[in-house]
């Protein structure tokens, strides 16, 4: 005869296995997101700052 009790002890004994790979998969899938975040921000600073030299460039032509 099996007892009701024995699924739920299978549960809990799975259960820090379960919240170590959901964890590790959040820490995987935040690690990436950080990354695209910060070769996107790259890029865009970079393309800012060419258009901040040419405004520069620009207005010391002006002034002369």
């Amino acid at each position: 005869m099996i007892n009701g009790g024995d699924g739920l002890f299978a549960l809990i004994a799975f259960l820090p296995i379960i919240f170590w790979l959901v964890i590790t998969g959040f820490s995987i899938y935040f690690v990436i997101k950080v990354i695209k975040f910060m070769n996107e921000k790259t890029k865009l600073d970079r393309e800012r700052n060419e258009k901040l030299d040419e405004l520069i460039k620009v207005n010391q032509g002006k002034k002369d």
